[in-house]
């Protein structure tokens, strides 16, 4: 029995031993013999930045073992496949790259979505999650995971637990935006707070009491400093108001960044120097998505800019003679006058009413829908019911033109361009670009076994940058198709039309989820405290408050967590990394004693 317990105390540093004389063997049972020289060589991928640490390394290592230096390391002219994809990360952006290769692992050198997922996914999860009681005790609990991380490699710990741990930046920086956006929204546990003094007063605490503006309106000094002014957290109209701006500001920040995931998709052609893609694909895509997507945004922002209450006087018949706004009222009177002098009834049309003569049914002088106004771009073409500014109706028949031709610019110009330019390949036998190591994969391929290599010369880069010379499209290494070429064209013709259209409306889950979080926390507050603090009895109270932090634990601060965690991974991995994102490149993974000995350790 002592025998067994002494040799079980030695188990786990002879698993470290057999498995790291293992992984030696089994690496150097890669390398070829070369009888020539009577040496070993074995050819593989390493990174640039740690070549002159991998020389001085075989250096120490002839100095200590007294050898004469006999191993070398140097740089292989032979052309290779297309080189591994590795980013150096840190303890914040390893969960955002982890992230990117779920989905799938970038070309070499292609634009990293994980550097910009860094940023914008724990912003979009704070859109749809923003409440500043929530958001503060989710970026505690990621304060209080990065303040204890160095439990996380504790032995014996959870699974789930450590994949918590590896989060714990990420978690901090959601809970972060979560209190942003929570500001924006004034909403702090579903109550608003009069942080710098509302610019609208209840003439009573009576529901239906009618609020005054302490102004005039569009007066400046009146505009809340940052935020929604609490006055609508308990007006009639709130859910009208928050639907309306979080609608909007859904729209806007989706299209910002497919848009920038577009531009991205250029940065790659143009650094790739593939003025094909660039031309035929890129321009493109980013005048179209301008053109009708952009188009909304702009409209957006002129409609918030626009002194609506204005406009209307403008079209509205209640002036008297002198011109005086308001000084006449057709329900006592038969008559009024517009604002241009002319005599007007109540079935006078608000386009006759209206000076600005903008056209349409409003002539400028009614607020639109934006929906209806941007379906008709589509099916009523040189036609605007409620324009906005003069000339609309003609901006919207050329940008819809210009966007009409991008269609077949996208779909046919890069097919008949290889078509037309396209040579028939001269046979030649057998070349040198197989490589042993790879258990004869030929250049242009992956290595499907994750084989680290050592780094081509920059003209191969280049040359292999699509991983194959164009193996994308039909055509490179294997017989041209044209028809083939004009399918996949067609394909991603229509992924993209359509997919601006249904992922823009995708978007509108910032919207959606926040709703559903605000009015979730309202019922929880109103039906649990409210109601248990009206009873105005102690022990109801403390039950009712048992019950309001029991829900808001379970269905907010656990469910809904996840809910928007996982719909902005969806935003990223669908309608973001679509626009730009190949997502064919295979991870470099370096021969590495850690990694060896981790699988050994005894729980």
């Amino acid at each position: 029995l002592r025998l067994c317990v002494e040799a079980s105390s030695s188990l786990e540093e002879w698993l470290w031993l057999v498995r790291r004389e293992k992984g030696i063997y089994h690496t150097l049972n890669l390398f070829k013999n070369d009888v020539a020289s009577n040496l070993l060589r074995g050819r593989g991928w390493i990174l640039t930045s740690t070549l002159v640490a991998a020389r001085t390394a075989l250096k120490r290592a002839h100095v200590q073992m007294n050898l004469t230096p006999t191993a070398m390391l140097e740089r292989v002219p032979t052309n290779w496949p297309t080189p591994p994809t590795h980013f150096t990360t840190n303890k914040y952006t390893w969960a955002f790259q982890e992230f990117v290769n779920t989905y799938g692992v970038p070309r070499y050198r292609e634009a990293n979505p994980a550097l910009f997922t860094a940023a914008t996914f724990p912003f979009f999860f704070g859109v749809m999650y923003g409440d500043i009681g929530h958001g503060s005790i989710l970026s505690m609990a990621g304060l209080y995971l990065i303040l204890t991380e160095s439990k996380a490699n504790a032995r014996g710990m959870d699974e789930m637990v450590s994949g918590i741990y590896s989060a714990r930046y990420m978690l901090f920086a959601m809970g972060l935006m979560a209190v942003y956006a929570g500001f924006v929204y004034n909403d702090y546990f579903s109550l608003g707070l009069n942080l710098f003094g509302s610019s609208w007063q209840y003439s009573s605490q009576v529901d239906g009491a009618p609020a005054t503006m302490l102004g005039q309106y569009g007066d400046a000094q009146l505009v809340y400093p940052f935020g929604v002014d609490p006055a609508w957290k308990i007006s009639g109209n709130e859910l009208l108001f928050y639907n309306s701006m979080k609608m909007k500001m859904s729209v806007v920040l989706g299209i910002f960044q497919m848009t920038f995931g577009i531009l991205l998709r250029g940065i790659n052609s143009f650094y790739f120097r593939s003025k094909l893609d660039f031309f035929c694909e890129f321009l493109p895509m980013i005048i179209f998505d301008l053109a009708l997507f952009g188009y909304m945004v702009i409209l957006i922002f002129v409609k918030w800019s626009i002194n609506w209450q204005n406009r209307m006087a403008l079209g509205s018949c209640n002036y008297n003679i002198n011109g005086v706004f308001g000084a006449c009222d057709l329900s006592t009177t038969g008559q009024c006058y517009s604002y241009s002098g002319n005599s007007c009834t109540a079935a006078t049309l608000l386009v006759e009413l209206c000076p600005l003569k903008y056209g349409g049914t409003g002539g400028g002088c009614q607020p639109p829908n934006l929906i209806t106004t941007l379906i008709n771009i589509a099916l009523k073409p040189g036609s605007v019911d409620e324009p906005m500014y003069e000339g609309q109706a003609g901006v919207q028949t050329f940008l819809l033109l210009v966007a009409f031709l991008c269609v077949p610019w996208l779909l046919a110009v890069k097919p008949l361009y290889l078509k037309f330019t396209h040579k028939e390949p001269v046979l030649k036998g057998p070349t040198s670009a197989e490589n042993p190591l790879l258990g004869g994969h030929v250049k242009g391929h992956s290595n499907p076994h994750g084989t680290v290599g050592l780094d081509a010369s920059h003209d191969e880069e280049e040359e292999h940058h699509h991983g194959g010379g164009g193996g994308d499209h039909g055509h490179g290494d294997g017989e041209f198709n044209f028809g083939e070429i004009f399918i996949h064209q067609a394909i991603e013709t229509i992924e993209f039309v359509l997919g601006m259209v249904s992922n823009t409306a995708s978007y509108l889950r910032l919207w959606a989820l926040s709703l559903a979080h605000t009015e979730l926390a309202t019922v929880f507050w109103e039906k649990a405290m409210v109601a248990a603090i009206e009873m105005n009895n102690p022990v109801l109270i403390f039950f009712g408050y048992a019950v309001f932090a029991a829900v808001t634990f379970g269905v907010l601060l656990c469910m809904d967590v996840l809910e928007c965690f996982l719909h902005a991974l969806r935003l990223h991995w669908v309608e973001f990394q679509n626009k730009f994102f190949k997502a064919d490149g295979y991870r470099f993974t370096p021969f590495d004693f850690r990694s060896i000995i981790e699988k050994a350790i005894l729980e």
